[in-house]
């Protein structure tokens, strides 16, 4: 009968959470247990007098302790998820009825005689007895409970053996959550820490050891670890990127604790650990930066920024908000990514409306854009707007002289028109000897502005490379690749490039535009270069899925296999920050720019694309096309006057 009875309790709360009711049953007949061993302890003899004293202690003890059940609902608690605020409860239910025993005896012995007879009272010896005990029974009752379920009765997929980086504080929370874990079973073989004095110790019974023992081939096979866990939320950039690494190399699948303001409700749950992204990896530590420069620079000033809704712009656009500008016009001609934008800032600043303008425009339209400036008169401007697409540029040349010379042009001469104080252009690494059409017109608005530097509007202009996840970059396109399940595609095996941070970008940007003096071209550190086909390679690994192929499909039309930051003719000098060097570029003769310029809009006007490539590379001799329909004109192009 017993046995029919636990199969059917067990089979029908096995996955669902059992009845409080049952709960409290169960710790009232351990208090009948608890009771009956206390008083076995301390039995000398049985007598009427004794069974009747008992009987009423019982009553009396029952009657207190079911009312602390009740105050503190131990009870209440679902058992496979018990945990230390569980044991606490326990505490508090067993410390309560004590702490009553124990005044009650105080008082009733200070009457002679006592109101009550002791042997119908539970001394303190015999109340601190009994509710040890209970609270031995009901701790234990939870730890044997939880185990039962959790080795029998809980839905799990195959183990996954782990290893955590990091016994500290994180340590313990990862380990606990890993543990809590209901639909998969994690075993934790080992604690990885390199604080020495924790080697050889144990954690939750797992043994610490150093990071050369477990991460390392014999290791890895013998326990048959499948995943790191890094525990250490402050851990420094390039500790982590090696740790990753190495993790890499062994097939292992990583996951990080994220920093404690991001738990939920303060609690910490294994789908908060963070996968690790190639983003990850490429990081750098962050910038410090000057904020008394940039506020110096930007607080209370009227600031417009162009292409204020691309990836460049829009983090310009958020970075400026924090130096309390008194406005910024945010300019572009592309109205959804506009109105995202729009949307972006005014729910997660509303208490800045009254700074911020939202501007559709295209920097080709002078008239247009000059309206613009009679409306806001900016004292800075951040010109952002350029179209950046390598093979497209390359099919479009007039659209990219259009926009990226003529565009700046418009930007730059309405500048010194209405007195703005500076004018910071956002350029690239592909306007060093280029070899494309966009790189070129990049080069281009770089030499115009570079010629417009006044007493009233300072011209500068800051070069970088590549950043992660903007618009159309690598990483955007080997995701969608992935999801698709591949092939993920390189031009070439051995492309390298350089890559920073959105956010580590715009913070350089501000701090050139601060010490900027006029005419400066300000080169940032870009760190090392990057492979892409190693990139793609550790995309894969990351993502966990196994047999995509990395194919080669060729460089694409003006595209090359490395990028410079400085031209041949070209060094750089430091800047007081270390991450900023200032390059000693060639500079032009205005007038020779404007001719040459002006010759330059005339064949845009023709509309004829090689026409217009060949005035290019008049004006940009180092400007010599790969890839593209565009190499035959190198053997034959003058130079023009610009470069005599």
């Amino acid at each position: 009968m017993f046995k029919k009875l636990s199969f059917f309790f067990v089979r029908k709360y096995r996955h669902s959470t059992v009845p409080q009711w049952y709960v409290l049953l169960m710790d009232i007949g351990l208090f009948v247990v608890a009771f009956a061993v206390m008083e076995a302890f301390r039995i000398e003899s049985i007598d009427s007098v004794h069974v009747r004293g008992m009987l009423v202690k019982f009553i009396i003890s029952l009657m207190l302790t079911v009312i602390f059940y009740f105050l503190l609902g131990s009870y209440k608690s679902i058992i496979r998820h018990a945990g230390m605020t569980d044991v606490y409860k326990i505490f508090l239910t067993a410390t309560g009825p004590l702490v009553c025993w124990w005044l009650f005896n105080i008082v009733n012995n200070q009457f002679t005689p006592p109101i009550v007879p002791s042997a119908y009272l539970l001394s303190c010896r015999e109340s601190l007895m009994l509710y040890a005990i209970l609270a031995v029974f009901l701790t234990a009752s939870r730890l044997f409970l939880q185990r039962i379920y959790n080795s029998y009765f809980r839905r799990r997929r195959p183990a996954s053996n782990v290893v955590i980086y990091g016994a500290g504080a994180a340590g313990v929370i990862a380990y606990n959550a890993l543990k809590q874990e209901r639909n998969l079973e994690y075993r934790i073989v080992a604690f990885i820490d390199d604080d020495m004095s924790k080697i050889n110790q144990e954690l939750n019974g797992i043994p610490v050891v150093r990071a050369r023992t477990a991460l390392n081939p014999k290791f890895i096979h013998h326990k048959k670890v499948s995943q790191l866990i890094i525990a250490i939320p402050s851990i420094r950039v390039s500790h982590k990127q090696a740790i990753t690494n190495k993790a890499l190399d062994l097939g292992l699948t990583i996951r990080a604790v994220p920093h404690a303001s991001t738990w939920l409700n303060g609690t910490f749950t294994v789908n908060q650990m963070q996968d690790i992204k190639i983003e990850d990896l490429l990081e750098r530590e962050s910038i410090q930066l000057d904020n008394v420069n940039i506020v110096r620079e930007v607080a209370d000033k009227t600031i417009l920024v162009t292409g204020a809704a691309g990836s460049i712009g829009s983090e310009i656009c958020r970075q400026l908000m924090r130096y309390k500008p008194a406005k910024v016009v945010m300019l572009d001609q592309a109205e959804s990514p506009m109105y995202d934008l729009q949307f972006e800032l005014r729910n997660t600043l509303a208490d800045q409306l009254d700074r911020m303008e939202f501007v559709i425009a295209n920097v080709k339209d002078r008239p247009r854009i000059e309206e613009v400036f009679l409306q806001y008169r900016p004292q800075l401007v951040y010109h952002a707007a350029a179209y950046k697409h390598v093979p497209f540029m390359e099919e479009n040349p007039y659209e990219a002289v259009y926009i990226n010379v003529f565009g700046t042009r418009n930007l730059a001469d309405l500048s010194i028109k209405y007195g703005v104080q500076k004018f910071v252009m956002v350029s690239t690494d592909k306007a060093v000897n280029p070899t494309n059409v966009m790189g070129a017109t990049k080069r281009m608005a770089e030499i115009y502005i570079q010629s417009r530097s006044n007493d009233t509007t300072h011209f500068i202009t800051t070069r970088f490379g590549n950043v992660l996840g903007s618009n159309g970059s690598v990483i955007p396109l080997f995701k969608k690749q992935l999801a698709a399940g591949g092939p993920l595609t390189v031009t070439h095996k051995d492309i390298i490039r350089y890559f920073m941070t959105i956010p580590e970008a715009c913070n350089l940007v501000l701090e050139a535009s601060a010490m900027g003096e006029g005419g400066d071209i300000f080169v940032f550190d870009m760190g090392k270069p990057v492979k892409i086909y190693d990139m793609a390679r550790k995309m894969i690994q990351l993502s966990g899925m196994q047999g995509i192929e990395i194919k080669e499909i060729g460089l694409r039309p003006g595209e090359k296999l490395y990028e410079e930051l400085l031209a041949t003719k070209e060094n750089n000098i430091p800047t007081y920050h270390p991450k900023i060097m200032r390059a000693q570029v060639r500079r032009y003769p205005i007038e020779a720019i404007d001719r040459e310029y002006d010759d330059l809009w005339n064949v845009l006007e023709g509309m004829d694309d090689m026409q217009i490539v060949a005035k290019m590379k008049a004006i940009v001799p180092e400007f010599l096309s790969n890839n593209s329909i565009y190499c035959k004109l190198d053997s034959c192009h003058t130079p023009c006057a610009l470069n005599e």
